[in-house]
């Protein structure tokens, strides 16, 4: 049986959890790859002592991986974006497969990567960085090759999905969000998680997967969850609604929704019923209906399956002298689309808006009247006696579907009345019939 070395830069979480897996079901690896997948160099800032190395050569300078002139596979799994696109360009400068858990690099410097590696005849494996364990984007590009694929919607990013269960129970997003970091569930700098940048990063490949289209994560709109309140949630829970941090991605006949945002979601949908750290993923194909796919976004040896994933699809076109390889994106390089991602102000949906309004007469009245005139028709209104305070009481609001830009501009003009006390929150709502 041919041997194919791989070499992995960066032993954090993730590159630990790859080494150790490799190491353990090296023989039925083997036996599903047809060859034998040997770790023979590997490179990271810090040394791990937990980690049986053996008599693999270890390195602190990552590029020592790249320029080993015996390892077929480099695996990329050192974060960020500057010196992880530096490493993977120079290991498809140097002939090197390169497979990566890096959906930051991919959604945001993946065009250029791609390019360089279609030149050098080399594969750019991705599938850890989108879903952790879940296989997803071997789904869309190979198990759903038939369809043409409308919308990828889903849970992407388990920080968010954690929080947002835990403040069902009533508690501010401010303490789950400290307990989610003394867990190791959010970094000591939460951004990328509760504004939906990760969910974005990992959208956008998605939507370049599904949809046959060029990667545009610079054009994908996120909002995050740190203004919701635990009332916000509950308000959702009595209009039988879930509250969900969505990334959205929709095809139309004039570009692609790309969105990340909170979202209602029916309690009787599959997708609502995700809670804690599990990601799950929703695709609506043409052919097969829709598809949902479930697990552990993240984790190190949950994450190290997808990667390992991604090795074994190399290393067997390795050992075979193979060129017969799936395109990056899924289609080839001449039957991407030039869609563009269409602005947040074409995108439609319902609403739900809550309102902090003064207590006095006429107000529903002149929200009603504002919303009539931007032609938004009112589904549902209660007023939370319960939660009346200092004068004000909040008005909650569900709307049918209707476009984001009227919606705007309603928002402005209520923010506008002197009875109404500081912003408006929206969450969209979607039923993904």
């Amino acid at each position: 049986m041919k041997d194919v070395n791989v070499g992995i830069c960066g032993l954090g979480t993730v590159g630990g959890g790859t080494f150790n897996v490799l190491k353990r079901n090296a023989a039925i690896i083997a036996g599903r790859a047809g060859c034998n997948i040997r770790v023979v160099r590997v490179a990271s800032r810090r040394s791990r002592d937990d980690l049986a190395l053996g008599d693999v050569p270890f390195s602190t300078d990552i590029f020592d991986v790249v320029n080993d002139p015996a390892v077929d596979i480099v695996v990329e799994l050192i974060g960020g974006y500057d010196a992880a696109k530096e490493l993977v360009l120079a290991a498809i400068a140097n002939g090197k497969h390169v497979v990566t858990a890096n959906k930051a690099l991919i959604a945001v410097h993946g065009n250029e990567i791609f390019e360089a590696a279609e030149k050098a005849g080399v594969v750019v494996a991705y599938e850890a960085g989108v879903a952790g364990g879940i296989p997803v984007i071997k789904a869309v590009r190979e198990g759903l090759a038939a369809n043409r694929i409308d919308t990828i919607a889903g849970i992407i990013n388990g920080t968010g999905n954690y929080i947002l269960t835990e403040m069902r129970a009533g508690r501010p997003f401010e303490e789950v969000l400290k307990e989610a970091q003394a867990l190791g569930y959010a970094e000591a700098d939460p951004t990328f998680d509760v504004e939906g940048i990760d969910a974005a990063h990992k959208l956008t490949i998605l939507a370049a997967s599904g949809f046959g289209v060029p990667l545009q994560f610079d054009k994908a709109f996120t909002e995050g969850i740190s203004a919701l309140t635990p009332n916000d949630i509950a308000h959702a829970e009595l209009l039988g609604y879930r509250v969900k941090h969505l990334g959205i991605a929709r095809r139309r006949e004039d570009g692609i929704e790309l969105r990340v945002h909170p979202t209602l979601v029916p309690k009787s949908h599959l997708i609502a019923q995700v809670d804690g750290v599990l990601n799950a993923v929703l695709v609506d194909g043409d052919a097969v209906g829709q598809t949902m796919y479930y697990g552990p976004g993240a984790g190190d040896e949950a994450t190290a399956s997808a990667v390992i994933a991604d090795v074994v699809d190399v290393a067997r076109a390795v050992a075979s002298n193979s060129q017969q390889r799936v395109p990056y994106l899924g289609f080839s390089p001449d039957a991407l689309e030039d869609l563009p991602v269409l602005p947040m102000e074409d995108v439609q949906s319902a609403y739900y808006l809550r309102i902090q309004a003064f207590d006095h007469p006429g107000v529903l009245a002149k929200v009603a009247s504002i919303l009539s005139e931007h032609g938004i028709n009112i589904e549902s209104i209660m007023q939370k006696e319960s939660e009346f305070k200092d004068g004000r009481i909040p008005v909650i609001i569900l709307t049918h579907t209707v476009q984001e830009r009227q919606m705007n501009l309603a928002i402005e003009e209520m923010e506008a009345l002197a009875d109404v006390d500081g912003k408006v929150v929206r969450i969209r709502a979607e039923n993904f019939n």
